[in-house]
Protein backbone atom coordinates (compact mmCIF):
# COMPACT_ATOMS: atom_id res chain seq x y z
CA UNK A 1 0.00 0.00 0.00
CA UNK A 2 0.94 3.67 -0.51
CA UNK A 3 2.98 4.76 2.58
CA UNK A 4 0.17 7.74 2.88
CA UNK A 5 1.92 10.48 5.60
CA UNK A 6 -0.36 13.26 6.77
CA UNK A 7 2.29 15.06 7.59
CA UNK A 8 4.29 14.91 4.04
CA UNK A 9 1.67 16.29 2.07
CA UNK A 10 1.13 15.58 -1.46
CA UNK A 11 -0.92 15.49 -5.12
CA UNK A 12 -3.86 13.44 -4.22
CA UNK A 13 -6.71 12.76 -7.02
CA UNK A 14 -10.49 11.64 -6.21
CA UNK A 15 -12.30 9.85 -8.35
CA UNK A 16 -15.95 10.22 -7.81
CA UNK A 17 -15.24 13.52 -5.10
CA UNK A 18 -18.78 14.90 -5.31
CA UNK A 19 -19.86 11.79 -2.85
CA UNK A 20 -20.55 12.43 0.80
CA UNK A 21 -17.32 10.56 2.25
CA UNK A 22 -15.09 11.66 -0.43
CA UNK A 23 -15.65 15.36 -0.45
CA UNK A 24 -15.60 15.55 3.50
CA UNK A 25 -12.00 13.67 3.62
CA UNK A 26 -10.15 15.89 0.39
CA UNK A 27 -11.88 19.03 2.57
CA UNK A 28 -9.47 16.88 4.77
CA UNK A 29 -6.48 16.86 3.09
CA UNK A 30 -6.90 20.12 1.82
CA UNK A 31 -6.34 21.23 4.79
CA UNK A 32 -3.47 19.63 5.73
CA UNK A 33 -1.87 21.19 2.45
CA UNK A 34 -2.70 18.26 0.62
CA UNK A 35 -2.64 19.57 -3.60
CA UNK A 36 -6.31 17.98 -3.87
CA UNK A 37 -8.04 17.45 -7.43
CA UNK A 38 -10.64 15.25 -8.72
CA UNK A 39 -13.61 14.28 -10.74
CA UNK A 40 -17.69 13.41 -10.61
CA UNK A 41 -20.55 12.86 -12.94
CA UNK A 42 -22.20 15.87 -12.63
CA UNK A 43 -21.83 19.40 -10.82
CA UNK A 44 -24.06 19.56 -7.61
CA UNK A 45 -23.94 21.76 -4.78
CA UNK A 46 -21.21 19.69 -3.46
CA UNK A 47 -18.35 19.87 -6.08
CA UNK A 48 -19.31 23.95 -6.35
CA UNK A 49 -18.69 23.99 -2.70
CA UNK A 50 -15.36 22.21 -3.02
CA UNK A 51 -14.22 24.39 -6.16
CA UNK A 52 -14.57 27.08 -3.54
CA UNK A 53 -12.63 26.18 -1.43
CA UNK A 54 -10.14 25.68 -4.03
CA UNK A 55 -10.17 21.90 -5.49
CA UNK A 56 -10.42 21.80 -9.19
CA UNK A 57 -13.05 19.84 -10.09
CA UNK A 58 -13.12 17.66 -13.84
CA UNK A 59 -16.21 17.10 -14.74
CA UNK A 60 -16.93 13.89 -16.70
CA UNK A 61 -14.17 10.92 -15.79
CA UNK A 62 -11.65 10.27 -18.52
CA UNK A 63 -8.40 9.22 -19.12
CA UNK A 64 -6.99 12.77 -19.90
CA UNK A 65 -7.61 13.68 -16.00
CA UNK A 66 -4.99 11.73 -14.73
CA UNK A 67 -1.43 12.87 -14.73
CA UNK A 68 1.98 11.15 -14.18
CA UNK A 69 2.51 13.48 -11.53
CA UNK A 70 -0.32 12.45 -9.27
CA UNK A 71 1.29 10.73 -6.23
CA UNK A 72 -2.00 8.97 -5.10
CA UNK A 73 -5.45 8.12 -6.47
CA UNK A 74 -8.67 7.33 -3.97
CA UNK A 75 -11.77 5.58 -5.38
CA UNK A 76 -15.24 4.24 -4.00
CA UNK A 77 -16.73 1.01 -4.36
CA UNK A 78 -18.56 2.32 -7.25
CA UNK A 79 -15.63 2.74 -9.40
CA UNK A 80 -15.01 -0.43 -11.47
CA UNK A 81 -11.62 -1.78 -12.95
CA UNK A 82 -12.63 -0.47 -16.79
CA UNK A 83 -13.48 2.89 -15.16
CA UNK A 84 -11.11 5.60 -17.66
CA UNK A 85 -9.55 7.10 -14.51
CA UNK A 86 -8.89 4.05 -12.54
CA UNK A 87 -7.67 2.16 -16.08
CA UNK A 88 -5.22 5.08 -16.77
CA UNK A 89 -3.41 5.33 -13.34
CA UNK A 90 -2.88 1.89 -13.81
CA UNK A 91 -1.01 2.45 -16.60
CA UNK A 92 0.77 5.29 -14.98
CA UNK A 93 1.75 3.40 -12.02
CA UNK A 94 0.05 6.03 -9.80
CA UNK A 95 -0.72 4.18 -6.45
CA UNK A 96 -4.64 3.67 -5.19
CA UNK A 97 -6.44 3.25 -2.57
CA UNK A 98 -9.91 3.04 -1.44
CA UNK A 99 -12.35 5.59 0.44
CA UNK A 100 -12.18 3.24 3.44
CA UNK A 101 -8.29 2.76 3.53
CA UNK A 102 -8.03 6.86 3.01
CA UNK A 103 -10.40 7.26 6.12
CA UNK A 104 -8.62 4.39 8.20
CA UNK A 105 -5.49 6.21 7.90
CA UNK A 106 -6.62 9.67 8.59
CA UNK A 107 -8.24 7.76 11.54
CA UNK A 108 -4.87 6.71 12.65
CA UNK A 109 -3.55 10.31 13.45
CA UNK A 110 -6.42 11.31 15.79
CA UNK A 111 -6.08 10.67 19.41
CA UNK A 112 -9.45 9.49 20.27
CA UNK A 113 -11.64 8.51 17.27
CA UNK A 114 -15.19 7.21 16.87
CA UNK A 115 -16.99 4.78 14.76
CA UNK A 116 -20.36 4.62 14.07
CA UNK A 117 -21.73 1.26 12.58
CA UNK A 118 -24.71 -0.20 12.17
CA UNK A 119 -26.69 -1.14 9.75
CA UNK A 120 -29.82 1.63 10.04
CA UNK A 121 -28.81 5.05 12.24
CA UNK A 122 -25.53 5.72 11.13
CA UNK A 123 -25.99 9.23 10.34
CA UNK A 124 -28.38 10.13 12.92
CA UNK A 125 -26.09 8.80 15.95
CA UNK A 126 -23.14 10.22 14.20
CA UNK A 127 -24.56 13.49 14.08
CA UNK A 128 -25.97 13.37 17.74
CA UNK A 129 -22.42 12.55 18.73
CA UNK A 130 -21.29 15.49 17.02
CA UNK A 131 -23.95 17.91 18.09
CA UNK A 132 -22.48 16.72 21.98
CA UNK A 133 -18.85 17.23 21.31
CA UNK A 134 -19.85 20.14 19.69
CA UNK A 135 -21.97 22.30 22.35
CA UNK A 136 -18.77 21.00 24.97
CA UNK A 137 -16.22 22.80 22.69
CA UNK A 138 -14.01 19.37 22.27
CA UNK A 139 -13.07 20.92 18.54
CA UNK A 140 -13.72 17.86 17.01
CA UNK A 141 -13.07 16.65 13.63
CA UNK A 142 -16.41 15.36 11.81
CA UNK A 143 -17.06 13.13 8.75
CA UNK A 144 -20.99 12.70 8.71
CA UNK A 145 -22.93 10.42 5.61
CA UNK A 146 -25.26 13.37 5.03
CA UNK A 147 -25.46 17.41 5.74
CA UNK A 148 -25.34 18.47 9.32
CA UNK A 149 -27.14 21.73 9.18
CA UNK A 150 -24.57 23.00 12.52
CA UNK A 151 -21.22 22.33 10.56
CA UNK A 152 -22.97 23.61 6.85
CA UNK A 153 -22.26 20.46 5.48
CA UNK A 154 -20.60 16.65 6.23
CA UNK A 155 -17.32 17.45 7.26
CA UNK A 156 -15.74 19.65 10.31
CA UNK A 157 -12.01 20.30 10.40
CA UNK A 158 -10.92 20.56 14.07
CA UNK A 159 -8.34 19.55 16.86
CA UNK A 160 -5.76 16.57 16.65
CA UNK A 161 -8.07 15.09 19.64
CA UNK A 162 -11.47 13.79 18.62
CA UNK A 163 -12.50 12.27 15.34
CA UNK A 164 -15.99 11.00 14.61
CA UNK A 165 -16.72 9.26 11.57
CA UNK A 166 -19.72 6.73 10.13
CA UNK A 167 -18.51 3.29 9.69
CA UNK A 168 -20.53 1.75 6.36
CA UNK A 169 -20.25 -1.88 6.02
CA UNK A 170 -20.93 -1.77 2.86
CA UNK A 171 -17.87 -3.83 0.65
CA UNK A 172 -16.61 -4.40 4.30
CA UNK A 173 -15.21 -0.85 3.98
CA UNK A 174 -15.44 0.16 7.58
CA UNK A 175 -12.57 -3.17 8.63
CA UNK A 176 -10.10 -0.36 7.07
CA UNK A 177 -10.71 1.74 10.10
CA UNK A 178 -8.44 2.06 13.25
CA UNK A 179 -11.33 3.56 15.94
CA UNK A 180 -11.01 3.76 19.23
CA UNK A 181 -14.07 3.67 20.29
CA UNK A 182 -17.02 1.69 18.19
CA UNK A 183 -20.78 1.86 17.84
CA UNK A 184 -22.84 -1.24 16.21
CA UNK A 185 -26.86 -0.07 16.20
CA UNK A 186 -28.16 -2.92 14.66
CA UNK A 187 -27.33 -5.58 12.56
CA UNK A 188 -29.66 -6.82 9.81
CA UNK A 189 -29.80 -7.89 6.30
CA UNK A 190 -28.61 -5.67 3.80
CA UNK A 191 -26.24 -4.97 1.16
CA UNK A 192 -27.22 -8.31 -0.25
CA UNK A 193 -25.43 -7.63 -3.49
CA UNK A 194 -22.16 -8.01 -1.43
CA UNK A 195 -23.17 -9.93 1.31
CA UNK A 196 -24.27 -13.77 1.01
CA UNK A 197 -26.59 -13.81 4.01
CA UNK A 198 -27.48 -12.15 7.11
CA UNK A 199 -24.85 -14.35 8.98
CA UNK A 200 -22.18 -13.02 6.89
CA UNK A 201 -22.93 -9.53 7.82
CA UNK A 202 -22.47 -10.95 10.98
CA UNK A 203 -19.19 -12.17 10.69
CA UNK A 204 -18.39 -8.59 9.36
CA UNK A 205 -19.17 -6.59 11.96
CA UNK A 206 -17.84 -9.18 14.49
CA UNK A 207 -14.27 -8.23 12.56
CA UNK A 208 -15.50 -4.78 13.09
CA UNK A 209 -15.98 -4.78 16.89
CA UNK A 210 -12.32 -6.94 16.97
CA UNK A 211 -10.44 -4.08 15.83
CA UNK A 212 -10.84 -2.30 18.81
CA UNK A 213 -7.78 -1.66 20.86
CA UNK A 214 -7.64 -3.10 24.97
CA UNK A 215 -7.85 0.56 25.60
CA UNK A 216 -10.87 1.14 23.90
CA UNK A 217 -14.58 0.25 23.77
CA UNK A 218 -17.87 -1.19 22.04
CA UNK A 219 -21.04 0.71 22.48
CA UNK A 220 -23.87 -2.04 21.31
CA UNK A 221 -26.93 -2.03 21.06
CA UNK A 222 -28.52 -5.15 23.77
CA UNK A 223 -31.40 -6.02 21.16
CA UNK A 224 -29.33 -7.20 18.69
CA UNK A 225 -29.63 -11.57 18.49
CA UNK A 226 -27.00 -13.70 19.67
CA UNK A 227 -25.67 -10.75 20.95
CA UNK A 228 -22.93 -12.47 22.79
CA UNK A 229 -21.37 -14.07 19.00
CA UNK A 230 -20.19 -10.64 18.41
CA UNK A 231 -18.82 -9.23 21.80
CA UNK A 232 -17.76 -12.47 23.34
CA UNK A 233 -14.04 -12.97 23.93
CA UNK A 234 -13.06 -8.88 22.64
CA UNK A 235 -10.23 -7.39 23.80
CA UNK A 236 -11.82 -4.26 24.16
CA UNK A 237 -14.26 -3.01 27.20
CA UNK A 238 -18.21 -3.72 25.96
CA UNK A 239 -20.86 -1.54 27.11
CA UNK A 240 -24.72 -2.52 26.30
CA UNK A 241 -27.56 0.12 25.19
CA UNK A 242 -30.93 -0.16 25.33
CA UNK A 243 -34.37 -0.29 27.78
CA UNK A 244 -33.05 -3.40 29.21
CA UNK A 245 -32.51 -3.41 33.50
CA UNK A 246 -28.77 -5.12 32.63
CA UNK A 247 -27.70 -2.51 30.60
CA UNK A 248 -25.24 -0.27 30.86
CA UNK A 249 -26.71 2.38 29.21
CA UNK A 250 -30.92 2.86 29.41
CA UNK A 251 -33.98 4.24 27.75
CA UNK A 252 -36.31 4.59 30.69
CA UNK A 253 -39.81 6.17 30.77
CA UNK A 254 -40.57 6.82 27.15
CA UNK A 255 -42.93 8.94 26.43
CA UNK A 256 -43.96 10.70 23.28
CA UNK A 257 -45.74 14.25 22.55
CA UNK A 258 -48.15 15.30 20.32
CA UNK A 259 -45.53 15.49 17.35
CA UNK A 260 -44.24 11.98 17.85
CA UNK A 261 -41.00 13.60 19.69
CA UNK A 262 -39.54 11.24 22.50
CA UNK A 263 -39.10 12.26 25.85
CA UNK A 264 -37.24 9.61 28.24
CA UNK A 265 -34.92 9.39 30.78
CA UNK A 266 -31.60 8.64 29.92
CA UNK A 267 -29.70 6.09 32.89
CA UNK A 268 -26.16 5.32 33.58
CA UNK A 269 -26.09 1.93 35.67
CA UNK A 270 -22.81 2.64 37.16
CA UNK A 271 -23.24 5.75 38.60
CA UNK A 272 -26.63 5.35 38.61
CA UNK A 273 -27.55 8.85 37.46
CA UNK A 274 -30.92 9.46 35.56
CA UNK A 275 -30.69 12.86 33.02
CA UNK A 276 -33.60 13.90 30.92
CA UNK A 277 -33.84 13.87 27.42
CA UNK A 278 -36.60 15.57 25.15
CA UNK A 279 -35.99 15.15 21.75
CA UNK A 280 -37.01 17.41 18.42
CA UNK A 281 -36.75 14.62 16.14
CA UNK A 282 -39.49 12.25 16.03
CA UNK A 283 -39.68 8.16 16.58
CA UNK A 284 -38.92 5.80 18.96
CA UNK A 285 -35.98 4.77 16.76
CA UNK A 286 -34.28 8.19 17.59
CA UNK A 287 -34.71 7.71 21.40
CA UNK A 288 -32.14 4.73 21.16
CA UNK A 289 -30.32 6.39 18.57
CA UNK A 290 -29.99 9.45 21.03
CA UNK A 291 -29.11 6.94 23.69
CA UNK A 292 -26.21 5.75 21.88
CA UNK A 293 -24.77 8.93 21.02
CA UNK A 294 -24.94 9.98 25.04
CA UNK A 295 -23.27 6.50 25.58
CA UNK A 296 -20.36 7.04 23.67
CA UNK A 297 -20.32 11.22 24.69
CA UNK A 298 -19.84 9.59 28.41
CA UNK A 299 -17.49 7.07 27.51
CA UNK A 300 -15.49 9.88 26.20
CA UNK A 301 -15.94 11.86 29.40
CA UNK A 302 -18.37 14.71 28.48
CA UNK A 303 -21.08 16.35 31.14
CA UNK A 304 -24.05 14.08 31.19
CA UNK A 305 -26.33 16.97 31.59
CA UNK A 306 -25.00 19.13 29.07
CA UNK A 307 -24.56 16.13 26.39
CA UNK A 308 -28.03 15.31 26.72
CA UNK A 309 -29.33 19.41 26.12
CA UNK A 310 -27.49 19.01 23.41
CA UNK A 311 -28.81 16.00 22.00
CA UNK A 312 -32.37 17.80 22.68
CA UNK A 313 -31.57 20.79 20.40
CA UNK A 314 -30.68 18.87 17.37
CA UNK A 315 -33.19 19.45 14.89
CA UNK A 316 -32.17 16.52 12.70
CA UNK A 317 -29.48 15.83 9.64
CA UNK A 318 -30.49 16.17 6.15
CA UNK A 319 -33.07 13.90 4.13
CA UNK A 320 -33.68 12.58 8.06
CA UNK A 321 -37.25 13.05 8.57
CA UNK A 322 -36.72 16.55 7.16
CA UNK A 323 -39.84 18.66 6.70
CA UNK A 324 -39.36 20.70 3.87
CA UNK A 325 -42.36 22.93 4.11
CA UNK A 326 -46.13 22.88 3.07
CA UNK A 327 -48.31 23.05 -0.04
CA UNK A 328 -52.07 23.54 0.03
CA UNK A 329 -51.90 22.53 3.49
CA UNK A 330 -50.13 19.43 2.53
CA UNK A 331 -46.92 19.04 5.05
CA UNK A 332 -44.38 17.83 2.74
CA UNK A 333 -41.71 15.54 4.16
CA UNK A 334 -38.15 13.42 2.86
CA UNK A 335 -36.46 10.56 4.43
CA UNK A 336 -33.68 8.85 3.51
CA UNK A 337 -34.91 5.17 4.47
CA UNK A 338 -33.86 2.94 2.22
CA UNK A 339 -34.72 -0.32 3.72
CA UNK A 340 -37.71 -2.13 5.16
CA UNK A 341 -36.26 -2.01 8.73
CA UNK A 342 -36.25 2.12 7.95
CA UNK A 343 -39.64 2.67 6.35
CA UNK A 344 -41.24 0.95 9.31
CA UNK A 345 -39.58 3.36 11.93
CA UNK A 346 -39.97 6.43 9.46
CA UNK A 347 -43.64 5.47 8.72
CA UNK A 348 -44.34 4.91 12.37
CA UNK A 349 -42.74 8.17 13.87
CA UNK A 350 -44.84 9.42 11.13
CA UNK A 351 -48.00 8.31 12.50
CA UNK A 352 -47.56 10.05 15.42
CA UNK A 353 -47.25 13.12 14.02
CA UNK A 354 -50.55 15.37 13.18
CA UNK A 355 -51.85 13.81 10.11
CA UNK A 356 -54.99 12.88 8.12
CA UNK A 357 -53.52 10.70 5.63
CA UNK A 358 -50.05 9.49 5.01
CA UNK A 359 -48.78 9.77 1.34
CA UNK A 360 -45.54 7.71 0.99
CA UNK A 361 -43.36 8.17 -2.31
CA UNK A 362 -41.16 5.51 -2.64
CA UNK A 363 -38.20 5.14 -4.78
CA UNK A 364 -36.16 1.87 -4.44
CA UNK A 365 -32.83 1.60 -4.15
CA UNK A 366 -31.15 -1.00 -6.15
CA UNK A 367 -32.45 -4.36 -7.80
CA UNK A 368 -30.91 -6.52 -5.23
CA UNK A 369 -32.14 -5.30 -2.17
CA UNK A 370 -35.93 -5.07 -3.82
CA UNK A 371 -35.66 -8.46 -4.49
CA UNK A 372 -34.43 -10.00 -1.54
CA UNK A 373 -36.25 -7.71 0.96
CA UNK A 374 -39.91 -7.80 -1.60
CA UNK A 375 -41.92 -9.30 1.05
CA UNK A 376 -40.36 -6.92 3.77
CA UNK A 377 -40.80 -3.98 1.54
CA UNK A 378 -44.23 -4.45 1.15
CA UNK A 379 -45.49 -5.35 4.83
CA UNK A 380 -43.65 -1.90 5.52
CA UNK A 381 -44.99 0.75 3.30
CA UNK A 382 -48.61 -0.75 3.83
CA UNK A 383 -48.12 1.40 7.04
CA UNK A 384 -48.78 4.50 4.99
CA UNK A 385 -52.57 5.37 3.73
CA UNK A 386 -51.50 5.89 -0.07
CA UNK A 387 -48.22 4.82 -1.68
CA UNK A 388 -46.88 5.72 -4.74
CA UNK A 389 -43.86 3.97 -6.47
CA UNK A 390 -41.43 5.26 -8.45
CA UNK A 391 -39.13 3.15 -10.83
CA UNK A 392 -36.39 1.36 -8.98
CA UNK A 393 -33.18 3.76 -9.09
CA UNK A 394 -30.27 1.12 -9.96
CA UNK A 395 -27.25 3.00 -8.66
CA UNK A 396 -24.54 0.86 -9.09
CA UNK A 397 -26.83 -2.07 -10.67
CA UNK A 398 -27.34 -2.98 -14.39
CA UNK A 399 -29.38 -6.12 -13.81
CA UNK A 400 -32.68 -5.85 -13.04
CA UNK A 401 -33.27 -9.32 -11.49
CA UNK A 402 -36.65 -9.95 -12.58
CA UNK A 403 -37.76 -7.25 -10.08
CA UNK A 404 -39.95 -3.84 -10.93
CA UNK A 405 -41.54 -1.05 -8.92
CA UNK A 406 -44.86 -2.77 -10.85
CA UNK A 407 -44.37 -5.99 -9.61
CA UNK A 408 -43.70 -4.56 -5.54
CA UNK A 409 -47.00 -2.71 -5.92
CA UNK A 410 -49.37 -5.56 -7.34
CA UNK A 411 -47.93 -7.62 -4.48
CA UNK A 412 -48.66 -4.48 -2.15
CA UNK A 413 -52.63 -4.51 -3.56
CA UNK A 414 -52.35 -8.14 -2.77
CA UNK A 415 -51.48 -8.02 0.72
CA UNK A 416 -54.91 -5.83 1.12
CA UNK A 417 -53.59 -2.05 -0.04
CA UNK A 418 -55.79 -1.20 -2.43
CA UNK A 419 -54.34 2.68 -2.44
CA UNK A 420 -50.92 1.49 -3.74
CA UNK A 421 -49.82 3.18 -6.98
CA UNK A 422 -46.71 3.19 -9.18
CA UNK A 423 -45.44 5.75 -12.26
CA UNK A 424 -42.51 5.78 -14.34
CA UNK A 425 -41.76 9.56 -14.40
CA UNK A 426 -41.34 11.97 -11.36
CA UNK A 427 -44.09 14.03 -13.46
CA UNK A 428 -46.56 11.78 -13.32
CA UNK A 429 -45.49 11.21 -9.43
CA UNK A 430 -46.14 14.83 -8.97
CA UNK A 431 -49.32 15.40 -11.23
CA UNK A 432 -50.92 12.09 -8.87
CA UNK A 433 -50.15 13.79 -5.91
CA UNK A 434 -51.40 17.22 -6.80
CA UNK A 435 -54.51 15.86 -7.60
CA UNK A 436 -55.39 13.90 -5.18
CA UNK A 437 -53.36 15.15 -1.91
CA UNK A 438 -55.89 17.26 0.72
CA UNK A 439 -55.17 19.79 3.54
CA UNK A 440 -53.99 17.76 6.04
CA UNK A 441 -52.01 15.23 4.27
CA UNK A 442 -48.79 14.51 5.17
CA UNK A 443 -46.51 13.75 2.13
CA UNK A 444 -43.16 11.59 2.61
CA UNK A 445 -40.78 11.45 -0.22
CA UNK A 446 -38.96 8.01 0.61
CA UNK A 447 -35.50 6.80 -0.44
CA UNK A 448 -31.52 6.56 -1.06
CA UNK A 449 -32.04 7.90 -4.94
CA UNK A 450 -33.13 11.17 -6.15
CA UNK A 451 -36.87 11.42 -5.08
CA UNK A 452 -36.21 13.90 -3.08
CA UNK A 453 -36.67 15.74 -6.77
CA UNK A 454 -40.31 15.56 -6.03
CA UNK A 455 -40.60 17.21 -3.17
CA UNK A 456 -38.38 20.01 -4.31
CA UNK A 457 -40.76 20.92 -7.39
CA UNK A 458 -43.73 20.69 -5.59
CA UNK A 459 -42.66 23.28 -3.06
CA UNK A 460 -41.24 25.21 -5.57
Amino acid sequence: MYNFDLGRPASVYFCGIGGVSMSGLALILKSRGFRVSGSDRAKSAVTENLEAQGIHVFYGQKKENITPGLDLMVFTAAIHPDNPEFVAAEAYGIPMMTRAELLGLIMKDYELPVAVSGTHGKTTTTSMLSEILLAQDTDPTLSVGGNLRSIGGNVRIGGPKYFVAEACEYTNSFLSMFPKYGMILDIDADHLDFFKDLDDIRRSFRKFAELLPADGALIIHSDIERLAEITEGLACRVFTYGNGADDDYQVRSLTFDDHGHPSFVFHIKKSGKDVPVALSVPGEHNAFNACAALAAADLLGMDAAASAEAVSNYRGADRRFEILGERDGVLIVDDYAHHPAEIRATLTAAQNTPHDRIFCVFQPHTYSRTKSLFEEFADALSIADVVVLADIYAARETDTLGVSSHLLAERIREKGHPACHDFRTFEEIEKFVLQNCRKGDLLITMGAGNVNTVAKDLLS
